[in-house]
């Protein structure tokens, strides 16, 4: 229960615009969600500075073995739980890497755990556990702003010298006060009062999308906008992956195959096809220049001129012999 002196932020008031919502037809009831959930993209737009930001401290981060970690109860921690798991399959990165701590823990996943957003020890304890560090970023998502576990947690990151970031519907909340990034799509009242799992758990959905593919794209684990760090770990990404070195090389289906299955890397078949690099060439020169672009020359010199030497060294000293 509230206690009196509880403000009503906007994504608790009552929406004008879907009163009498159980008299309409299900039609109708349908266009008044469907108008409401059009207003979300503009509300996200409308906070693109501040993703910028955000984007750009994470990727920082990232560079220097940095983690991105969630925090967020209820649909808000659902909401982070997915888009941390989508992180290795989709960049081939390490599962730490992004993490979600939730409210309630695995349980709290796939039901509702009443009661576990309430504690702000426990979201300290709960990121305490973590490991968290000066160089992490944390992430809180709240749609009102003013989750208690949550605000336990920004408070402990704070204290041990990580990014703060605050995702929430309410700029004005406590976590938008606290965090040195404040995100806050303004998204208003809900078609149910107070269902924060409709537009606003939208916009935390978008925004999120955007700070791990963004920070991922800036570190290169993107070419062009193909997944070059994809793991083929079942058919359905094997093809994928086979697909995509096909469209970046212009190889034919054979070749392709036999440069995936020497490599074993789908970055490094990709530099192979384009340079006619052996697979442990391509494999060097990808630990070197660190970026996929770099290693093609398509945007630093030095990293291709560091690569090409190698080869060349290599080609010399077999004459030699």
């Amino acid at each position: 229960m509230k206690n009196s002196s509880y403000k009503l932020t906007a994504t608790e008031q009552r929406n004008p615009r879907s009163q009498s919502l159980d008299q309409l037809a299900t039609r109708e009831l349908l266009q008044i969600i469907n108008r409401e959930d059009e207003l979300v993209p503009g509300a996200v737009r409308r906070e693109l500075a501040a993703i910028v930001r955000a984007v750009e401290v994470i990727a920082k981060a990232f560079e220097r073995g940095g983690r991105l970690i969630y925090v967020g109860a209820g649909t808000s921690g659902r909401l982070a739980a997915l888009d941390s798991a989508e992180c290795p399959p989709t960049f081939g990165v390490p599962p730490l890497m992004v993490q979600a701590v939730v409210a309630g823990g695995r349980r709290a996943l796939t039901r509702a755990v009443e009661g576990a957003e309430d504690s702000p020890s426990q979201g300290a304890r709960d990121l305490a556990a973590r490991g968290i560090r000066a160089r992490d970023v944390v992430v809180g998502v709240s749609a009102s702003g003013s989750t208690r576990y949550v605000l336990g947690a920004l408070r402990l990151a704070r204290k041990r010298g990580a990014m703060t970031i605050a995702l929430t519907s309410n700029r004005k909340s406590p976590a938008g006060r606290m965090a040195s990034i404040t995100i806050a799509p303004q998204t208003g009242p809900e078609v149910i009062a107070g269902s924060t799992r409709m537009k606003a758990g939208t916009a935390q959905k978008l925004v999120l999308n955007m700070l791990s593919t963004a920070a991922m794209i800036r570190v290169g684990h993107v070419y062009d906008n193909w997944m070059v760090d994809v793991i083929p770990t079942n058919e359905k990404l094997r093809s994928r992956g086979l697909r995509i070195l096909k469209e970046a090389t212009g190889a034919s289906a054979k070749q392709a195959e036999r440069a995936l299955s020497q490599s074993g890397n789908l970055r490094a078949a990709l530099l192979m096809l384009k340079t006619g690099m052996s697979a442990s060439a391509a494999r060097l020169c990808l630990s070197r220049a660190g970026n996929l672009r770099q290693a093609l020359g398509e945007r630093s010199a030095h990293g291709t001129r560091k690569c090409r030497s190698d080869r060349s060294s290599k080609m010399s000293s077999r004459k030699r012999g």
